[in-house]
């Protein structure tokens, strides 16, 4: 299995080290930027290729590491080649491999979708994580259960999905990811009301944070669920909504202490959350 990769940017990179360094042949790399795919191509010891035609004659499966939106556009050069065989491949979390086609005949190639759930956010170093992250793999042919198998095999945990569960899992990843970023951001504005420059109030809120991830990874969001949602104290709630920097922060704090609010249930079924469920949706006591 020899891979080839069509864009070098951070997922190209981590993807490439982690495969060469798994002992799994890398061709190399094409990009609109010569510059880009030079750099991607001496951190993997790979070649550089200067068309997309050579790549693919080199190559068993392509990878497509490009945005989102430009992976439709690639597949349809790729389309225009002979790839009859060949596989390819994107790292898109939210498109199925079909929808990456937009519509386009396949050309006799098989199509998948191999996600790594990570936050890839330095070219030079995440491969080295990439033992330990999450692959979602997606499409239909006969590489798939190879695809799973070969992955497992570096370290990651992987799973198959159906094509109509991609966006779901995707949803579930952003809400995971990059909602806490909103949410870490609201913190901040609070904390910077008292204060805090923005280094402050992250090592303030550091242990606070890291405690709770910990146990909610460890013993689920029920469990980990603590603070005045939890408590039905309403009139702290009203205290918070009160001060809250702008109308986004209060939407954002009121949908999420809603989701509190089921969870507290299930914890203590005993209590009556009527008052706090009028508070949170605009009402008085």
């Amino acid at each position: 299995m020899k891979i080839g990769f069509i864009g070098a940017g951070k997922v190209g990179f981590s993807l490439g080290k982690f495969f060469t360094q798994g002992g799994i042949p890398v061709t190399g790399y094409y990009s609109r930027h010569r510059d880009s795919a030079q750099e991607a191509a001496r951190f993997t010891e790979t070649k550089v290729f200067d068309d997309l035609s050579s790549l693919v004659q080199a190559s068993d499966a392509l990878f497509c590491t490009v945005p989102d939106g430009a992976i439709p556009a690639v597949f349809a050069q790729l389309g225009a080649l002979e790839i009859r065989g060949k596989q390819i491949c994107h790292c898109s979390g939210a498109l199925t491999a079909q929808e990456a086609l937009s519509g386009r005949e396949g050309g006799g190639a098989y199509y998948y979708s191999i996600h790594p759930l990570f936050p890839i956010s330095r070219k030079d170093t995440a491969y080295q994580e990439l033992p330990g992250a999450f692959f979602c793999l997606e499409g239909k042919g006969p590489h798939l259960q190879w695809w799973a198998e070969t992955l497992a095999s570096l370290g990651p945990q992987v799973r198959i999905l159906a094509p109509e569960a991609k966006l779901r899992y995707h949803a579930a990843c952003a809400v995971a990811s990059n909602l806490m970023c909103a949410l870490g951001k609201v913190s901040l504005d609070l904390l910077g009301g008292c204060g805090f420059s923005q280094e402050e109030a992250l090592q303030a809120l550091a242990p606070l944070m890291n405690a709770n991830l910990a146990h909610l990874l460890q013993a689920g969001p029920v469990a980990a669920l603590t603070g005045p949602v939890e408590r039905c104290d309403i009139h702290t709630v009203e205290k918070h909504l009160s001060i809250l920097p702008d109308p986004a922060a209060e939407m954002l704090y009121r949908g999420a202490s809603q989701k509190l609010t089921e969870l507290a249930r299930e914890k203590h079924p005993e209590a009556d959350y009527t008052p706090m469920d009028k508070i949170l949706n605009g009402g008085s006591r």
